[in-house]
């Protein structure tokens, strides 16, 4: 038998308060007993699912994916470390016998340790199927399998199997700790204005708290869901002293409020936060005052509609490692952003540039991003957010090819992404206005349109807002239209088609942009910057069998050996 090759891949993060691996943080125990632990990480934009099972045995150990819950149809890996060394192998089971091997192996061993009576696998693979033996991880809950035995003699399991459901690409922990409350911020018998879109704050107290609490889930309170759009909950600077409550944006109250600690979208759910993380009240943030902005968009301007929506948060006093955040990045809202109709896809950009962070803080640190939720009104289609360093884009921050205005939920990364101080982050926002006869401009209006990307984090720092948009004097120049009116008048009545809508898009990119980054406390840091490039990052190939069913370490020019022979005996 041809021993094939090992390509070890050790992803290890030191923390000084655990050991924590921020491309695992959801964590399960599948058994009454807590002897078997599943930890297990995604990257859906590269298409791959990362797994660690932890089981108290020496012995051999698998896992796998059922339809029903049983052996039948199950796709599989059975590993361990025996006394010739380690193995793993990707199986399929037919039905109540030993699972057979796969021809692919589609399943990447990255270690495989047996310590104090445990064994740990780590392992990765596609979230597709690569074969007809194996199932796709989907984002609906689905059948785990496990058994282990106490020797490394693969036989029957007896009683040491188990069957979890699990939904593993759109997972939220119910954390229940003992001490938890939780308190509601809402509007109280709003009489909804019979208007298409209106946008009504209230300034507003939390209850008090003697100590700092954290918050760990946040759920909707909706009294009507076909009114409200989407809820935001700001902190206020010390400043604001008093309660207050009109209409958004029409008072200088109510812009004062402007740090991000809560978001929901219509189609959304609750959301709960990693364990590692919270949202912080109380203590020296005690005395601040909030602002609850909520979205009324009343498509048929209804008269009389009386509502009291806003958010519910859980509490507890058992502190997290560390304080969370939201930081809103992309296209500031604003006027004289004009979107051409009839256009298929057209682009729209917000750069963040964090080296400037440290202008508007006193401290400061990179962020931790585990969640992300995207934002556009109507005409939007896709939203990217690229992550750059040192000027080379290294990933998509996050990725949806197909924005539904009707479901914005926020989103768990699958893995927490680490930010660095210096990094740049590019939200790309993609719209359809083929419908419309008019320019889209960018505004509050469910018509107008925005191009945003809340991104929760930790550790907190007192940050707002990192965004920009283009410098409007450069644009009118490049445009011939220097005047403010005639530049007006140019866009409103010009002839667009698929060439004056491309040459404005790539004036839009190419001109430099205003950069602005904002504190809590109105402190705002302004530069300009330049859009970089997206480029498209390929999803992962199935896993090449060289890469899985592995004994010893060979040579890469070894494991192409074994990869053709392979092939030539499976012709």
């Amino acid at each position: 038998m041809v021993t094939l090759c090992l390509v070890v891949l050790l992803v290890t993060v030191q923390w000084s308060w655990a050991q924590e691996d921020p491309l695992l943080p959801f964590s399960e125990q599948l058994d009454l007993e807590h002897k078997v632990q599943l930890k297990w990480g995604f990257d859906e934009i590269r298409g791959t699912i990362l797994f660690e099972l932890t089981v108290n045995t020496s012995g051999w150990v698998g896992f796998g994916f059922s339809p029903k819950g049983g052996m039948t149809g199950a796709d599989v890996v059975i590993g361990g470390v025996g006394p010739k060394g380690s193995y793993f192998t990707d199986r399929n089971a037919v039905g109540n016998s030993m699972p057979a091997i796969d021809q692919k192996q589609n399943y990447k061993l990255l270690s495989l340790t047996e310590s104090d009576g445990k064994t740990v696998l780590k392992f990765e693979r596609s979230i597709k199927a690569c074969d007809e033996n194996d199932l796709t991880v989907t984002d609906l809950p689905m059948k785990l399998i496990y058994a282990y035995g106490q020797t490394d003699e693969i036989m029957y399991h007896s009683n040491q199997r188990g069957t979890k459901e699990l939904n593993l690409l759109k997972y939220m922990p119910r954390v229940n700790p003992p001490n938890r409350k939780y308190f509601d911020m809402t509007m109280i018998n709003f009489t909804v204005p019979a208007n298409q879109t209106h946008y009504h704050c209230k300034i507003m107290k939390a209850p008090a708290f003697n100590s700092k609490q954290h918050i760990y889930r946040i759920e909707p309170v909706i009294t009507n869901f076909d009114l409200v759009h989407h809820l935001l909950l700001y902190r206020c600077p010390p400043s604001v002293t008093e309660p207050f409550e009109a209409e958004c944006y029409s008072s200088l109250k109510t812009n004062l409020c402007m740090e991000t600690i809560a978001v929901w979208g219509v189609g959304g759910g609750a959301f709960e936060l990693p364990e590692v993380a919270g949202l912080p009240i109380g203590g020296n943030v005690s005395d601040f005052f909030y602002r609850l902005e909520v979205h009324y968009n009343n498509a048929n301007k209804s008269t009389g509609r009386v509502d009291s929506s806003g958010l519910r948060f859980y509490y507890t006093s058992e502190l997290r490692q560390h304080d969370a955040g939201v930081l809103g990045t992309g296209l500031v809202i604003a006027p004289w952003y004009a979107i051409p109709p009839k256009a298929k896809s057209f682009l729209t950009y917000g750069l963040c540039d964090t080296a400037h962070i440290p202008k508007v803080l006193t401290t400061s640190n990179d962020l931790q991003v585990f969640s992300v939720m995207l934002h556009t009104h109507l005409a939007g289609r896709k939203v990217r957010v690229g992550h750059f360093r040192e000027e080379k884009q290294i990933d998509f921050l996050a990725v949806d090819e197909n924005y539904d205005f009707e479901y914005q939920d926020v989103t768990n990364l699958g893995k927490t992404k680490t930010v660095k101080l210096g990094d740049k982050l590019l939200v790309e926002c993609t719209y359809n206005t083929e419908n419309r006869s008019a320019l889209t401009w960018g505004g509050l209006s469910t018509s107008d349109e925005m191009c945003l990307a809340f991104l929760f984090y930790y550790p907190a720092m007192n940050l707002s807002g990192c965004m920009s948009f283009p410098n409007m004097t450069t644009l009118r120049s490049e445009m011939g239209t220097p005047a403010l009116n005639a530049w007006l008048n140019t866009m409103s009545t010009k002839t667009w088609n698929d060439t004056s809508i491309n040459q404005y898009q790539q004036t839009l990119k190419r001109i430099d942009q205003l950069v602005i980054i904002a504190d809590s406390f109105k402190n705002i840091s302004r530069t300009t910057g330049l859009i970089p490039n997206l480029s498209v990052i390929p999803s992962a190939p199935c896993m090449s069998a060289c890469d899985t069913r592995n004994l010893a370490l060979l040579s890469p020019l070894l494991c192409l050996l074994v990869q053709f022979m392979q092939k030539t005996l499976l012709m």
